[in-house]
């Protein structure tokens, strides 16, 4: 009995330890300590774009306010209309707290969204969206700075759709990403939850 016991107890001491060296390794891991192993790739980075309006948006534009991006294309059959409908009712939950805020849909697909069809995409939402394009490179770049994810996906008709990330992300004041941000939630609450970067 004694035995089982003793077993038992350095089983979980064991076990205790294990975690305290895991958890300090991953600690040290994300400041960069670990020599070998490096933290994880920054989300974000330097990049140039057009807005519909024909103006220069860049990596600069975003210091000074929060910011919340959306990567998708105009041809988008419903997740992209879905998303920018969701940002666009929590800008107007916002109130005059939306000119404080950046809210960005950046084409996955450079080849069809021009500057006049993000324009006229983009009359149907929000007034705060602003909908940024610009040369294949470019938007290469900035799909790469931010790793999202779009891929062209032929269809039987010779037409194409788009494969890409669906994710909104919030950066702070500074430009630097925070975290995911969810839309799917009362615009209320995702307003509140904005205006804590303001």
């Amino acid at each position: 009995m004694d035995r089982v016991a003793t077993n038992r107890t350095l089983v979980i001491v064991t076990a205790f330890t294990a975690s305290l060296l895991i958890g300090l390794l991953v600690m040290l891991w994300a400041m960069g300590g670990v020599r070998g192993v490096t933290a994880p790739a920054a989300i974000g980075g330097p990049f140039q774009l057009t807005d519909q309006s024909g103006a220069t948006v860049t990596e600069k534009n975003l210091q000074g306010k929060p910011s919340i991006i959306f990567f998708g294309f105009t041809h988008c059959p419903d997740i992209c209309p879905t998303a920018l409908f969701e940002m666009s009712e929590i800008l107007r939950a916002m109130g005059k707290d939306a000119d404080r805020v950046n809210a960005y849909f950046i084409s996955v697909d450079p080849e069809r969204d021009n500057k006049q069809a993000m324009k006229d995409y983009l009359s149907s939402f929000d007034p705060h969206l602003k909908g940024l394009t610009g040369d294949p490179e470019a938007v290469a770049k900035v799909l790469s700075a931010y790793r999202v994810y779009a891929r062209k996906v032929p269809l039987k008709d010779g037409d194409y759709t788009m494969d890409h990330t669906a994710l909104t992300y919030l950066m702070d004041r500074d430009g630097k990403f925070v975290a995911p941000f969810n839309l799917n939630r009362k615009p209320d609450e995702a307003a509140a939850d904005l205006k804590k970067y303001l």
